[in-house]
C-alpha cells in the first residue's frame, strides 16, 4: 500500500486568519509544496477552531490513528505551532508517534525537515532545549521538596504511610486508626514472631505489608527524603528505641539464613577441629549429618584444612541437643541495672545539661571580653562534654542490647510449650536470635549464646 502525504491545518481564532493562518491560505502553501516536490497522494487533515495548548484534537486524533495504521509517510505543516504550541506535545509527536512508524516531519516556516540531516540536526536541538527544561523544572521541584521535608512537614497526599493521615491544611501526617495495628507489628516482631505469621495475626493483606511497617522509619517520627532522614513534625507511632530495636533483630535474621527453614542450624555451626563452617549433608536413607566444609572438594574456598578428622554429627541429635539447651535456659532474672530509680543514663544526661550551659556562660564571657583563662575553661568543658556524651551513646546501646536479651530470655521461659506451635521458620528466627555458634568436634557440641 502506498503511504500518503498528510497535511494538517489548524486555525483556533478569527484573528488568525488576518495572520495569514486561514484555512485557505495554509492549504495553498502546502497544496504548492507538494506538487513541487512531485508529491501526488496527499489529504487534509483540519482541526478548525481548536486552541494548540493540547493534543486533543478530532483531526489530530484521526491523523495519529492512520500513521500507526502505516497509511502515512510524511506530517506537513505550515508553521510548528500549527501542530502544537507546546514544545512537549511537539516532540512527543515527532519522537513518539511519527519517528517509530518511518514518518517524515515538515514544517514550511522552519524549514524543518526530518528526512534531511539539517531537520535532525534542528530536532535534535530542539530536544536538548526541552530537556533541559524538564530538568530545570525537576531541579527546582526537588529543591523546594527537599526544603519542606528538612522543616518536618510531609512531602503531600501521595502514597501515605499505613497508619497515617494526611493533614494537607497543617501539612504533617497524623496518626489514624491503623496506628494501634502498627504497635502491635513491631511488638509481635520484638517478640520473635516472622513476618508472615504477623500478617495473618493482625490482618494485613499481605506479608510485605508488615515488613514495609517495620522497616519504616516514619513511624518513629522521621522523613526519609532521598536518603536523607529528617525530625518531622508529625507524632510518632513507636519510640525510636523500638525502631532501631527491630531493625537490630531484622538484620540478624536475615544475616546468616538464606537456606531451608527446615535446616534449624545452617550458618550456625563450626568444625571443632580446623574452623572450617559445617553444612546439611544427605546421608543416604538415614536422615542428615552435618559435616565439615573442608571435606567437600567442590568448594576449595571454604576448605580450612582438607585432612580434616572431623567425622561430624547427626542433624537431628544436634538439634534436640540446642533445643533442650534453650529450653532450660528460661528465665533466671529480667531486673537489670536500668530498673533502677535513677539510671546512668539519667545521671550522665544530667552532668551533660549542666557543662552545657556552663559553656553556654563562658562563651557569652568570652565574647563580652577576651580571656586566655576563659579560653582555657572552654576547652576543658569540651573535653568534659565530649566525654560524657560518648559515655551517654555507649550507656545507650548497652541498655538497647540488655532489654532485648530480656525479650529473648522471656521468650524462652515459654518456648518448650509453644515449640510445637511454631513454623519452621520461626523456630529457626529464634534460634538464630539467641546462638552465636555451635563448636562441633565429632561427638561434642559446645554452644555459644549473645547474651
Amino acid at each position: 500500500m502506498s503511504k500518503i502525504a498528510a497535511i494538517y491545518i489548524r486555525v483556533s481564532t478569527d484573528a488568525q486568519r488576518e495572520e495569514g493562518y486561514s484555512i485557505d491560505a495554509q492549504k495553498e502553501m502546502l497544496t504548492a509544496y507538494c506538487v513541487s516536490k512531485g508529491i501526488k497522494c496527499f489529504e487534509y487533515y483540519i482541526d478548525g477552531g481548536f486552541s494548540g495548548s493540547n493534543i486533543e484534537r478530532p483531526e489530530l486524533k484521526r491523523l495519529i490513528g492512520d500513521v500507526k495504521e502505516g497509511k502515512i509517510g510524511c506530517v506537513l505543516v505550515y508553521k510548528l505551532d500549527r501542530l502544537s504550541r507546546s514544545q512537549k506535545d511537539t516532540l512527543y509527536l515527532i519522537e513518539d508517534v511519527f519517528n517509530p512508524y518511518d514518518v517524515d516531519f515538515v514544517s514550511l516556516n522552519e524549514s524543518m525537515d526530518t528526512s534531511t540531516p539539517l531537520g535532525r540536526l534542528m530536532l535534535g536541538i530542539l530536544s536538548a532545549f526541552a530537556q533541559l527544561e524538564r530538568e530545570n523544572i525537576k531541579e527546582r521541584t526537588s529543591m523546594g521538596m527537599k526544603e519542606r521535608v528538612k522543616e518536618g512537614y510531609w512531602m503531600g497526599g501521595g502514597r501515605v504511610p499505613f497508619g497515617y493521615d494526611y493533614d494537607s491544611k497543617k501539612g504533617i501526617l497524623v496518626p489514624n486508626q491503623d496506628a494501634e495495628t502498627v504497635r502491635k507489628v513491631y511488638e509481635l516482631y520484638l517478640g520473635g514472631y516472622s513476618t508472615n505469621a504477623i500478617a495473618r495475626m493482625v490482618g494485613l493483606s499481605y506479608e510485605r505489608l508488615a515488613r514495609q511497617i517495620l522497616k519504616r522509619k516514619t513511624n518513629a517520627g522521621f522523613i526519609v527524603y532521598k536518603g536523607e532522614e529528617f525530625l518531622g513534625k508529625h507524632k510518632p507511632i513507636i519510640s525510636l528505641e523500638t525502631y532501631e530495636r527491630a531493625m537490630q533483630k531484622m538484620s540478624e535474621r536475615s544475616g546468616k539464613f538464606k537456606g531451608d527453614a527446615q535446616n534449624l542450624l545452617t550458618g550456625l555451626v563450626k568444625c571443632g577441629v580446623c574452623g572450617a563452617k559445617m553444612r546439611y549433608h544427605k546421608w543416604g536413607k538415614q536422615g542428615y549429618k552435618l559435616v565439615c566444609y573442608s571435606k567437600d572438594k567442590s568448594k576449595p574456598h571454604l576448605v580450612k584444612d582438607p585432612d580434616c578428622t572431623n567425622n561430624g554429627i547427626w542433624a537431628d541429635e544436634l538439634e534436640n541437643v540446642v533445643k533442650e539447651d534453650l529450653f532450660s535456659l528460661g528465665i533466671k532474672s529480667t531486673k537489670t541495672k536500668f530498673d533502677n530509680e535513677k539510671s546512668v543514663i539519667d545521671i550522665l544526661k544530667e552532668n551533660e545539661k549542666k557543662l552545657s550551659d556552663k559553656l553556654k556562660r563562658l562563651y557569652s564571657l568570652y565574647a563580652e571580653a577576651e580571656d586566655e583563662i576563659l579560653k582555657e575553661s572552654i576547652k576543658e568543658i569540651k573535653i568534659n562534654l565530649d566525654s560524657i556524651q560518648k559515655q551517654i551513646k555507649r550507656e545507650e546501646k548497652e541498655r538497647v542490647i540488655s532489654k532485648r536479651n530480656n525479650e529473648i530470655k522471656k521468650q524462652l521461659s515459654t518456648l518448650r510449650e509453644t515449640w510445637k506451635y511454631l513454623t519452621p521458620k520461626e523456630k529457626r528466627n529464634i534460634i538464630e536470635s539467641c546462638v552465636s555458634e555451635i563448636v562441633v568436634a565429632d561427638d561434642n557440641a559446645e554452644i555459644y549464646y549473645k547474651f
